[in-house]
């Protein structure tokens, strides 16, 4: 069982799979790893996906049953602009080995991951949307 309060600018709701199955399967490294990028950007991040189950990762995204947000090892945060590139650096430095990165027109957000190899090969990778 996950101990939110250790979280302190996230919440379970906002890692809770968007299909309405309530889950919300997080890795505790991630999240502290996501709470440091937080603390150290000192500026809201929102979570736009988080925990995917399969079958709704498998509806939303070419990934898949098994996509990086099926293990509790990814999300995808609403930021844009010089936000996007202050998160970009931090999450560098804190050892995500995935970046995903969406910014251009509406909906722009990054892509964040801890997963390694050989599962989800390469890592550490970077790629746009």
């Amino acid at each position: 069982m996950i101990d939110w309060n250790l979280y302190p600018n996230f919440s379970r709701e906002e890692f809770e799979c968007q299909c309405g199955c309530g889950r919300a399967d997080m890795q505790p490294e991630f999240l502290e790893k996501l709470q440091a990028v937080r603390t150290e950007v000192g500026f809201s991040i929102t979570v736009s996906s988080g925990f995917r189950c399969p079958d709704h990762n498998n509806s939303v995204s070419s990934t898949g049953l098994d996509g990086p947000h099926t293990t509790g090892w990814a999300a995808d945060l609403a930021v844009d602009r010089g936000k996007a590139h202050d998160v970009l650096s931090k999450a560098m430095a804190h050892g995500f080995t995935g970046i995903g990165v969406q910014q251009k027109g509406g909906g722009r957000f990054l892509h964040l991951d801890g997963l390694t190899e050989p599962a989800h090969a390469p890592r550490p990778t970077v790629w746009s949307y």
